[in-house]
């Protein structure tokens, strides 16, 4: 069964409408994403890949560094569970990494040596449109329930849902070029994450969420407290303090 209360789920729907329509933040809203999808299923982390303009997926958040560095190596070496929900448009759930090594030998060894024991993969979808997938992972084996899937995938649609509706707005711009500014802000962040945690002597996980916090607090895009960060500006109160 689903790990949280109806109200937590119902709050986790509340938030993702309500990112969309204000002042959407796409790298802010598939960070949360991702971070709720994991804490939806009591998860160990959980990773989000959208489709290029030439339907190549790309890693653009994940919920800890571990997940993020796993889907990398998913996407260089072109084989994992996402890229099958991406290319088939239906989940892959309850996936026993141990077992897995016939389907994907390399991805199965990479995630099980990060401490993972399952996967699942769920597209993000608008009836036919696929346009990424997202990639959970527990640390123990077994599957999901049917209505954990079934939520889990509800997640997934209503997020593609926005950032499709997000797209049609700005029609106007080309997909590439948003992707890029997308692809060229997360390089930003990546480097960011590191300023901090050297600064501030902690995890490359806590400096994100440092960053992250910074950002919500002043009502601050998350590139351009990223790239405040790399360009060693001061007047960050503390961000990059010891």
């Amino acid at each position: 069964m689903i790990s949280v209360p109806v109200e937590r789920l119902a709050a986790i729907f509340v938030e993702i409408a309500d990112t969309v329509v204000a002042g959407f933040d796409e790298l802010e809203f598939l960070s949360m994403l991702a971070d709720r999808a994991a804490t939806l299923v009591d998860a160990a982390a959980a990773g989000l890949l959208l489709a290029d303009h030439r339907g190549e997926l790309t890693l653009l958040a994940a919920s800890d560094e571990s997940a993020r560095l796993v889907e990398i190596f998913q996407v260089r070496n072109q084989e994992g569970p996402c890229l099958e929900a991406f290319r088939t448009g239906r989940p892959v759930a309850g996936v026993d990494l141990t077992a897995a090594a016939t389907a994907w030998p390399r991805f199965a060894s990479r995630a099980t040596a990060a401490g993972f024991r399952s996967v699942h993969a769920f597209p993000l979808r608008l009836r036919d449109e696929v346009i990424g997938a997202l990639n959970v992972f527990g640390a123990r084996p077994g599957g999901l329930t049917g209505s954990d899937i079934s939520v889990v995938q509800a997640l997934a649609d209503v997020a593609a849902i926005g950032l499709l509706q997000e797209r049609a707005i700005r029609r106007g711009e080309e997909l590439a070029g948003q992707l890029q500014g997308a692809l060229e802000s997360r390089v930003v962040i990546e480097q960011a994450k590191g300023v901090v945690a050297q600064a501030r002597g902690v995890s490359v996980d806590e400096a994100f969420a440092a960053i992250r916090t910074y950002a919500r607090t002043r009502n601050l895009r998350l590139a351009d407290v990223a790239r405040t960060v790399v360009a060693g500006r001061s007047g960050l109160a503390g961000l990059t303090s010891p």
